[in-house]
């Protein structure tokens, strides 16, 4: 009866990380189905800035629920979790929010305006983010390997 039940357990903990899956990967395929669509109107009016940080946006982001996606499905089938694709996860997010800020920030601000700073602040704090997760991923595959 107690087999029983785990296995329900089991089962039904691994439908829910394949029907997350399969959502994550419906809202990468709306996602990039958007950008293209959304890219194409900008370029046919000229607004090819536009069309540049709206891609490199996206594009990131679609990485990070591809990379989610990965970590679901290993998951699914190992059933034990590891740091590095969180690691990789944050690498993107941090990265892409750097070059998203780099991107408005060239546009909106000038040196005289106060929230430069601000926008510099984030970009240091940032910078250090990468940093710290970049010697985590080192850290956490150099264990692996021992």
């Amino acid at each position: 009866m107690k087999r029983d039940a785990y296995r329900v357990l089991q089962v039904t903990e691994t439908v829910i990380y394949l029907f997350a899956g399969f959502l994550i990967a419906a809202g990468a395929a709306v996602l990039l189905l958007s950008t293209l669509v959304e890219g194409v109107r900008h370029l046919m009016e000229g607004d090819y800035g536009e069309v540049a940080l709206a891609l490199l946006d996206r594009v990131l982001l679609a990485l990070m629920l591809a990379e989610i996606l990965y970590t679901l499905l290993r998951f699914a089938k190992e059933g034990t979790l590891e740091a590095t694709p969180f690691l990789v996860i944050g690498l993107i997010a941090a990265i892409r929010r750097i070059l998203v800020l780099t991107a408005e920030a060239v546009e909106k601000f000038d040196l005289a305006d106060p929230a430069f700073m601000a926008v510099l602040a984030e970009l240091g704090l940032l910078s250090l983010m990468v940093v710290a997760l970049a010697l985590a991923m080192r850290l956490v595959r150099s264990e692996a390997g021992r």
